[in-house]
């Protein structure tokens, strides 16, 4: 059974296996170390939720929500959420998707956001379905990408 839960720092092995998985499909441009996993999702000053789905004692999937910092790489206002999903391709189409957003939905609204931001590259038809599937929709041109909103 599918455990989901908030994120700690011991499942950061396990969250840099899932981003690399990602990358060794060619879902991902570049593969991560442990390291920047600790900056990007475990140890980041704008972190509002990091919660992953655990199976059998391991991570297959992750989600992260932020809230946007001035000069983000995103180009979101500041204030909104920013939302990013990474399931093991092993993983995949199972529903792990919607019970992350479930419980960042919850923490988005404890912290009283009002807009999250998912900037999805224009070429992630499982990543553009999944967030349109979650009720988010195109608000805005992107190079490369498809910058999406969902309003709370």
């Amino acid at each position: 059974m599918t455990v989901i839960r908030p994120a700690a720092p011991t499942d950061a092995d396990d969250m840099a296996e899932v981003q690399n998985a990602i990358y060794r499909a060619g879902l991902r441009s570049t593969p991560v170390d442990v390291e920047q996993i600790r900056e990007r999702y475990l140890d980041e000053p704008y972190r509002i939720a990091c919660t992953v789905a655990e199976l059998g004692g391991r991570v297959i999937g992750f989600q992260s929500l932020k809230r946007a910092w001035p000069d983000n790489p995103y180009d979101v206002a500041e204030g909104w959420g920013i939302i990013g999903t990474h399931i093991h391709p092993d993983a995949g189409r199972g529903g792990l998707g919607r019970k992350l957003f479930a419980e960042s939905l919850a923490a988005a609204k404890a912290a009283g956001l009002q807009h999250i931001d998912a900037t999805i590259g224009a070429d992630n038809e499982a990543g553009l379905a999944y967030y349109a599937a979650m009720g988010f929709v195109p608000y805005r041109d992107g190079d490369g990408a498809i910058p999406h909103r969902f309003d709370l």
